[in-house]
C-alpha cells in the first residue's frame, strides 16, 4: 500500500526559513518522488483561531499568503492538494470523538503545548481550543488516512499523541477492519533544519517572536535583517577568536550553504569547515561571513519572490483552487469517518428495519 502524506501549517503569517528548511523542502522533494498514494497540504486556519479568536482577519488574509507561499517555494498544486481546514467539518466531528480518548493531563504534558502556552503567556487563561491542539491535529492526520507527517522536530509530540489515540481507538471498539493507519514523523535530514534559531539567537525562529526571515521578504530586508543576526558577543575585534556554537550565522551557513556557494561568493575558503576554522582562530569579521551569507540567501530567495509577484496577480485562481481541493478533501475526510462511526456503534441508519 502506497503512503498518503499530510502536513500543513498555520495561517499566522507568511511562512519563513524555519518552515522552509524544516518541511517545505521536504514536503518538494517528496512530490516530485513520487510513489506515494495521495499529498495533503492542509492550510489550519481553525487551529489559528485557537490564540488568535480576536483577531480572525489577520488568521483569513494569511490563508492566501501562505498558499502563495507554498506555490512560490516549489509546491505544484496538480501533484498536491493544498486545502483550507475549516472547510472540511468532518474534521471537526472527529475531533469531538477523539477529545473522549484524551485526559486534560495529557494534554497539559505535551511537549509542544507546554512550551507554546508559556511563550503565549497562557500560564492561568489557557483557552480550550489551544489547549485541545494535539487532539484537532491527530484528526486532520487521521482524516486522511495519512501514514506519513512530514513536520520540524518540534511536532514529533503531535505524532506521538496522535499514535496514542489510533491506539486507544483501536482498544476501545476493536474494529474488524483497520480504520486508522498508525503515522510517522518524516524530519529533515540534517539536524539544524529540524528546528532553525531565530535571529536573535533564541531556540526557534519564529513568526510570533519575530526573529524570522521571510520567504516574502526583499532584497533590502533579507541583508538588514542577516546583518543584525546574533553572532559571538565576545568576537568584538576581527583579530579576536570567535565561537561558532550559538552564533547564528554559522548555523544559518549549516542549513543554507554549499560548496558551490563557496566557489561563486567566497573562494579564498574550499568549504565551512575551512570558513569556521579561520573564524575560530581569530582574524575573520562577522561583516564578512554575514555578506557570505546573504549572498546565499539572496539567491535563494530571488525566484521564490518572482513566482510570487505572478501569483499576487492570480489570487481569484488560487482561491478557486483551495476551495476545489476542499472538496475533495471533504470527501475523502468523510469516507474515514463514516468507517469511523461504523467501527464505534454510531451508524443509526442500521437500526432501521
Amino acid at each position: 500500500m502506497k503512503d498518503i502524506i499530510l502536513t500543513g501549517d498555520r495561517p499566522t503569517g507568511n511562512l519563513h526559513l524555519g518552515h522552509y528548511v524544516g518541511s517545505v523542502l521536504n514536503r518538494v522533494k517528496l512530490q516530485n518522488q513520487g510513489g506515494y498514494e495521495k499529498f495533503y497540504i492542509m492550510i489550519a486556519d481553525t487551529q489559528a483561531l485557537t490564540d488568535n479568536a480576536e483577531r480572525v482577519d489577520r488568521v483569513k488574509n494569511n490563508i492566501i499568503q501562505v498558499a502563495i507561499d507554498y506555490i512560490s517555494a516549489g509546491i505544484d498544486t496538480s501533484k498536491v492538494n493544498i486545502f483550507i481546514q475549516s472547510l472540511v467539518p468532518e474534521l471537526f466531528e472527529m475531533t469531538s470523538y477523539f477529545m473522549n480518548f484524551v485526559s486534560v493531563s495529557r494534554l497539559q504534558r505535551n511537549p509542544t503545548i507546554k512550551d507554546e502556552i508559556k511563550q503565549r503567556g497562557f500560564e492561568r487563561t489557557i483557552p480550550i481550543g489551544f489547549l485541545n491542539y494535539p487532539v484537532s491535529q491527530a484528526s486532520d492526520i487521521l482524516a486522511f488516512g495519512t501514514t506519513v507527517v512530514p513536520v520540524g522536530e518540534d511536532q514529533l509530540p503531535m505524532i506521538e499523541q496522535t499514535r496514542e489515540i489510533v491506539n486507544s481507538f483501536n482498544n476501545i471498539y476493536k474494529p474488524k477492519e483497520e480504520v486508522f493507519r498508525l503515522p510517522k514523523a518524516l524530519l529533515p535530514e540534517e539536524q539544524i533544519c529540524r528546528r532553525l534559531p531565530g535571529l536573535d539567537g533564541k531556540v526557534k525562529m519564529s513568526k510570533s517572536v519575530g526573529n524570522a526571515i521571510y520567504l516574502c521578504d526583499d532584497e533590502k530586508t533579507i541583508k538588514e535583517k542577516v546583518m543584525s543576526a546574533y553572532t559571538d558577543p565576545d568576537h568584538i575585534r576581527v583579530s579576536d577568536p570567535g565561537k561558532i556554537e550559538g552564533n547564528i550565522v554559522f548555523s544559518y551557513l549549516d542549513a543554507f550553504a554549499s560548496d558551490d556557494d563557496f566557489k561563486k561568493y567566497l573562494p579564498e575558503y574550499k568549504n565551512l569547515e575551512e570558513l569556521k576554522e579561520h573564524y575560530k582562530k581569530g582574524g575573520l569579521g562577522d561583516v564578512k561571513v554575514k555578506l557570505f551569507l546573504n549572498n546565499i540567501l539572496q539567491e535563494l530567495l530571488a525566484p521564490i519572490r518572482e513566482k510570487r509577484r505572478y501569483l499576487e496577480e492570480h489570487i481569484n485562481d488560487i482561491y478557486e483552487l483551495l476551495f476545489e481541493n476542499s472538496k475533495k478533501a471533504s470527501t475523502q475526510a468523510h469516507i474515514i469517518l463514516d468507517k469511523m462511526k461504523d467501527a464505534m456503534g454510531l451508524d443509526y441508519t442500521k437500526l432501521l428495519k
